[in-house]
């Protein structure tokens, strides 16, 4: 006798869709069932702003940048502190040692440069 796999699963597929509950199915599709009512509440609501910031005079600002030392002593705060972190970070991966390059095998000979076409002259 032949079996036929289709019918077999249509059978499972049947038995399997009578044993679930469709509780809220009648929900779902009742047009007259309650909703609650939808509620808008703002990104923004619980933002907190920055403290203001004091402005200086741009010629205030730049006597104290000369003051300090310029650009310069800026540089310098940024070295010290990159040497700092460097010295205390640990390489992850120690150095490989270089090997010394082998030789490599002598290319194969160019295949000649392509010809142009011929050009064709139209009569006409």
């Amino acid at each position: 006798m032949k079996r036929f796999p289709s019918a077999n699963f249509a059978v499972f597929c049947i038995f399997l869709g009578a044993g679930q509950s469709h509780a809220g199915a009648d929900v779902a599709t009742d047009a007259t069932a309650p909703v609650p009512p939808t509620v808008y509440q703002s990104p923004f609501m619980g933002y907190r702003e920055l403290g203001v910031d004091q402005t200086t005079a741009w010629k205030d600002a730049n006597d104290t940048v000369r003051n300090i030392g310029g650009w310069k002593a800026y540089a310098k705060e940024a070295a010290e502190a990159a040497k700092a972190s460097a010295s205390k970070a640990k390489p992850a991966v120690p150095p490989v040692p270089l090997v010394p390059a082998t030789p490599i095998a002598p290319a194969a000979p160019e295949a000649p440069a392509a010809k142009p076409a011929p050009q064709h002259k139209h009569g006409g």
